[in-house]
């Protein structure tokens, strides 16, 4: 049986219990999903985007799915325990695919912001989830896994900040994997900014039961005209957990967004972000970093369009790769006929600590306009010999020297993170990853 035949077998099968299950905006678009995906199936490694991942290998596994929603107990706060000292957020819970309603947080955001269930938020008013849900996504034809996911979701996360109301707390999502056996989950987020508002949003990725999972999750963010929106994406699960995220942004005149993506332990990930700037003077920094060792494999794709004159991004993206671990980057910034006075920089650079590790990065300028300002460059090598002396000289152990080089080096992405307390943890738990103490927690049980 291929990888596509068992999950369209699945939902011929089961359709009638997962739209009994969700909500009228997100079934519109079910079956058409599950059309598109019997015609294209998971991507192969002969396509371009997805040439240092095997999708079809990942997916070939027979996973279980919660498509009737049964209640999985679980207590989110002993499932997540990596608390960030003097960082004031909101918190929320999704477990596994599901928003969590039974906790919600002390605090309260400014009024007219929406942070809740989609399946709840789409059945209560559905022609404004209908305005946004699978608009972006849908473009993507091609992808497989975005039309298994749309297919399958029944609910996720909605976070909606209406026309100039600034959230002026951040708002924390904390993703956990519960289950006592091996499962999937297909996780939705829909973000949408109207004109003016602000908001930052902290998702972190945990798995609280040592079983192999398989998470997929699409974002759709909405920037409206003159909004700010910063996303960070934190995983921290184990090394049976399969991370496919596809997350699809349009930015509008005169916003700003910031996504930055960190992978401090995980099985195989592999993230692919699609930003559209279809507004003039707008900006957006794109950043991300990975620590991996074993057999890790870490994948990060991306593809900014310039479409509209005036508009600036800036790619950062730093791998630290130990053992056999793979890593790969593969980056594209488009700028359109029409986009002059476009300003692109992207930047790759990534160290080996071993001759196993493998890393494979491939930087793209597609460039149709005359008057632009656009630069990529990649750099793929091992610690610097006459800094690890200088170091020695100066009575530093080898190893100390090493683990102190490897944090200053990811610490240049880290120092693009708009919020202190959460650069200074991650300084804290980048250190833990680094001395190999991370992979030993359970969970993130790292405050007990």
């Amino acid at each position: 049986m291929s990888s596509e035949q068992q999950y369209i077998d699945l939902y011929r099968q089961c359709s009638p219990m997962i739209c009994s299950h969700s909500a009228a905006p997100l079934n519109a678009v079910r079956d058409a999903a599950f059309a598109q995906f019997q015609r294209v199936g998971f991507p192969s490694k002969k396509v371009e985007r997805y040439r240092y991942t095997d999708i079809q290998e990942l997916f070939a596994p027979d996973y279980g799915l919660n498509l009737n929603r049964l209640d999985i107990p679980v207590n989110p706060y002993d499932a997540f325990r990596c608390d960030v000292p003097n960082l004031s957020t909101s918190l929320y819970f999704v477990v596994n695919d599901a928003f969590y309603s039974r906790v919600q947080p002390k605090s309260q955001l400014p009024e007219g912001i929406i942070i809740g269930s989609l399946r709840d938020e789409a059945a209560k008013n559905p022609h404004f989830i209908e305005q946004y849900y699978h608009q972006l996504a849908g473009e993507d034809e091609a992808d497989g896994v975005t039309q298994l996911n749309t297919m399958l979701a029944q609910d996720g996360l909605l976070v909606y900040v209406p026309r100039g109301v600034v959230a002026d707390r951040a708002v924390q999502i904390i993703n956990i994997l519960r289950s006592d056996v091996d499962l999937m989950v297909n996780r939705r987020v829909l973000i949408v900014l109207e004109e003016g508002a602000e908001a930052k949003l902290l998702f972190c990725d945990h798995t609280a039961d040592d079983r192999r999972f398989l998470a997929t999750q699409v974002i759709e963010a909405f920037v409206g005209p003159n909004a700010k929106l910063d996303l960070y994406c934190l995983e921290e699960t184990h090394n049976k957990n399969v991370r496919v995220s596809n997350v699809y942004i349009r930015q509008q005149a005169g916003s700003r967004v910031n996504h930055n993506v960190i992978t401090l332990h995980n099985g195989t990930t592999r993230n692919k972000l699609n930003l559209d700037l279809v507004g003039s003077g707008v900006e957006c920094f794109c950043s991300g970093c990975a620590i991996a060792d074993k057999q890790q494999h870490v994948d990060n794709n991306t593809v900014i369009r310039h479409l509209v004159p005036h508009c600036t991004s800036n790619e950062l993206y730093k791998y630290v790769l130990d053992d056999e671990a793979v890593g790969a980057f593969a980056g594209l910034v488009y700028v359109a006929k029409d986009a002059q006075k476009t300003v692109s920089q992207m930047t790759n650079q990534n160290l080996c600590a071993t001759k196993q590790a493998r890393m494979f990065t491939q930087p793209m300028l597609e460039i149709y306009a005359d008057d632009v300002k656009c630069a990529h460059g990649a750099t793929v090598g091992q610690l610097n010999d006459a800094a690890l002396f200088y170091m020695q000289q100066r009575g530093i152990p080898k190893r100390e020297a090493e683990l102190l080089l490897q944090s200053a080096f990811i610490n240049g992405v880290i120092d693009h993170i708009g919020l202190e307390p959460l650069r200074d943890r991650l300084r804290y738990l980048i250190d833990k990853r680094f001395r190999g103490e991370l992979s030993k927690c359970e969970g993130c049980r790292l405050c007990k």
